[in-house]
């Protein structure tokens, strides 16, 4: 098994011997992690949830108890994964054929869920495969989402909408003195929106 004694897995977690988990990580009970899962160093993976063949998961990820992350999804460094949350990978699903065989591997080509760094995923919510979720964005409990998401953008809904923008503390932000500036009420950090898009003020 590629990880190192620096790996909590508990004895009820069913861990694939070609799966890599990084230095610090805790895979909780009834978990399943898949052969080729690369994760990084620190993840949390809670009770019952599934980590699908070949995801990628960079440092520092919480996937919550009973979240079902299916392959081919990519998580970056800071991903929180809420609760029973679910990522697809198929954009038509069927069980069977049009001409009533059962669909085999080959039958299908999945696609995946991007998440980049940071952002967060609410308890229950859908992302639709293929979406990517932008940097520190926040996807809230029950959403589903169906559209590629902005970096720091806060969706909520079904289907899932913007209703403000969200800082890299996870707060959202209010209106700053500015139009088009907005702040985080708990950092001070300054955030500029341009067409659609919000990017943090260099410090």
């Amino acid at each position: 098994m590629s990880h190192s004694e620096r790996v909590r897995i508990v004895g009820s977690a069913d861990v694939s011997p070609d799966a890599s988990i990084g230095d610090g990580s805790s895979i909780w009970h009834l978990a399943q992690v898949r052969e080729g899962v690369r994760m990084g160093e620190n993840c949390i993976v809670g009770r019952g949830a599934y980590i699908g063949t070949g995801v990628e998961m960079g440092d520092n990820c919480k996937v919550q108890n009973y979240a079902l992350v299916y392959e081919p999804a990519k998580l970056a460094d800071g991903v929180f994964i809420g609760p029973a949350v679910v990522l697809t990978n198929d954009t038509y699903p069927r069980a069977i054929n049009a001409d009533g065989t059962l669909k085999s591997a080959h039958d299908w080509e999945p696609v995946g869920v991007t998440i980049e760094t940071g952002a967060a995923i609410g308890a229950r919510a859908t992302c639709v495969a293929p979406v990517t979720i932008g940097a520190w964005a926040t996807v809230a409990a029950g959403a589903v989402v169906v559209k590629d998401v902005p970096a720091y953008a806060l969706m909520a809904g079904v289907p899932a909408k913007r209703i403000g923008w969200v800082g890299e503390s996870g707060v959202p932000l209010v209106a700053g003195d500015h139009a088009d500036v907005w702040v985080c009420p708990l950092t001070g950090s300054r955030y500029f929106e341009t067409n659609g898009t919000l990017t943090k003020e260099a410090a």
